[in-house]
């Protein structure tokens, strides 16, 4: 049995979970090495007085892909996970008072923005819409759930479709894309904001990047618990398919002999023989050497530079008045270019856009998410508002560009920012409560505090993103700096894809 040959997977994150789920459905002995104490990766979680607060990604969409890994595994995702669809996918306010709230429904989409930017807005909402759904169809086959980007498919599509080539030609970028494709400029910048999901720049990224919209479009999920909750769920998934998951267990070597891949060292443990190792970390550390020399030609330097961006992340607890908050509340620059001229300067945004997840207003009450506070009644004074979990993110340059900004400085700038638009905290969060990019540097080994691996920037950005293949026989990636690229569903399927090719280099080498 193909089991007495162990796989090792190096990172509990989306990807590696995912990978390790896959391959030991399949039979595979499949040992899990993750450093933190937690199962998640990026996807973590802190301690707050309300109960734990996500402190990575909040946005969950493409619910089929989660639902094919538990199919994947036997098992059906409801029967270890309570997702909420969100009524409200996210609402967006400017200073001078103007609103947004976007929806599911492509037609409560258009009457939202007719009454926001008139009929001619509505009109190019529409043709926008229908222009990202095609996007969406010829990329989804030939790109995103594809292996490797396919050229050629995807030639064939755009050949098919005449309209989408504006969308593919090297040197039009989403801003100047959606410039020509809307003549309001909030809504230019609201759908350019999508090319910070994948860490770029609307001014940098390629048009192509507009068919994130539709990914949204189709709906967008709240995890009861909290985010990490999917990381624990899929964590206890695998266990229960046998997974050997060793947490506060770092590798520090993968051992290459004879050409490939032969053993794994964790720290402070006993050297494991394996067949195949699925690293399940930043493409960046391989090059970097971080897990030993024999491993920087594993992939090309153009796959994991330049770099994403990085991001200012609050975690916390708070008692919020002013701004009725939705689950995804957007507070936007000025001006574009107030946030993405710095950025692009390596520079700290001293007016930015800033994101909140009000992670309790997901329309359910879960006691297990209220356990830990009680809303005090002042015997002089009205009922207190009960305290609630906030994530606020805040794009940044990685290192080492990110300025040394002090933490203090990021505080005053990011709720003197929100107080300007309304949004007050009883009691504003220490600066314990927030992660920066050095933090994220250290957190994550080799990405340089980048949060989505390489950079999205360039029409062929998505070609050169490593795959789960690499030049060394027996190393597999996985992750969200891993073809498809970053974003919660994305890593999963990167874990497909790298199981695949574990399985199919077990096959051709004879193995059952």
């Amino acid at each position: 049995m193909a089991g007495t040959e162990v796989i090792a997977v190096i990172g509990a994150g989306i990807g590696g979970l995912a990978a390790a789920i896959r391959l030991a459905a399949a039979g595979r002995a499949v040992v899990l090495f993750e450093a933190a104490a937690a199962p998640g990766g990026k996807m973590r979680a802190l301690p707050s007085a309300a109960g734990p607060v996500d402190a990575g990604p909040t946005v969950l969409t493409l619910r089929d892909v989660f639902d094919d890994l538990f199919a994947a595994a036997g098992a059906r995702l409801e029967e270890h996970l309570a997702l909420d669809p969100l009524p409200v996918l996210a609402r967006h306010l400017w200073s001078d008072g103007c609103r947004l709230d976007l929806y599911p429904d492509p037609e409560a989409n258009a009457a939202a923005i007719r009454a926001f930017a008139g009929p001619r807005g509505e009109a190019e909402f529409r043709a926008f819409h229908r222009h990202t759904a095609a996007l969406r169809a010829a990329f989804e086959g030939s790109v995103m759930r594809a292996p490797g980007p396919r050229a050629g498919a995807l030639a064939l599509a755009a050949l098919a479709r005449p309209a989408l080539w504006p969308a593919l030609l090297p040197g039009v970028s989403l801003a100047a894309d959606l410039a020509r494709r809307f003549t309001d400029p909030r809504l230019r910048q609201l759908f350019g904001r999508y090319a910070t999901y994948v860490g770029g720049m609307p001014q940098a990224a390629p048009a192509v990047l507009a068919l994130i919209w539709q990914a949204e479009a189709a709906g967008v999920w709240a995890v009861r618990g909290g985010m990490a909750g999917l990381a624990a769920a899929l964590a206890g998934l695998a266990r229960g398919l046998g997974v050997d998951i060793r947490l506060r267990t770092p590798v520090e070597r993968i051992e290459v002999a004879g050409g490939r891949v032969a053993a794994v060292h964790p720290r402070g443990g006993a050297r494991l023989a394996v067949a195949a190792a699925v690293f399940n970390g930043d493409p960046r550390a391989l090059r970097l050497g971080l897990l030993g020399p024999d491993l920087v030609p594993a992939v090309p330097p153009a796959a994991v530079a330049p770099r994403s961006l990085s991001a200012r992340v609050w975690a916390f607890a708070g008692r919020p008045a002013g701004v009725d908050l939705a689950y995804h509340t957007v507070f936007f620059a000025d001006a574009p270019d107030e946030e993405f001229g710095p950025l692009a300067r390596g520079e700290t945004p001293a007016a930015p856009t800033i994101y909140v997840c009000a992670q309790d207003r997901a329309g359910y009450v879960c006691a297990q998410d209220r356990a830990g506070y009680v809303c005090a009644q002042d015997r002089a004074g009205p009922l207190r508002p009960p305290l609630e979990r906030f994530e606020m993110i805040l794009n940044a340059p990685p290192l080492p560009h990110a300025s040394p900004e002090e933490p203090e400085t990021c505080r005053q700038t990011t709720f003197s920012r929100l107080a300007r638009m309304g949004l007050t905290f009883e009691t504003l969060p220490g600066t314990d409560r927030l992660t920066r990019p050095q933090d994220f540097a250290a957190l994550f080994p080799g990405s340089a505090g980048a949060l989505y691996g390489r950079s999205p920037a360039g029409v062929m950005a998505s070609f050169l993103r490593p795959r789960a293949q690499t030049r060394i026989p027996g190393l597999i990636l996985a992750g969200g700096g891993v073809h498809p690229g970053p974003g919660v569903p994305m890593a999963a399927l990167s874990g497909l894809h790298a199981a695949q090719a574990v399985l199919a280099r077990r096959r051709a080498r004879g193995s059952t």
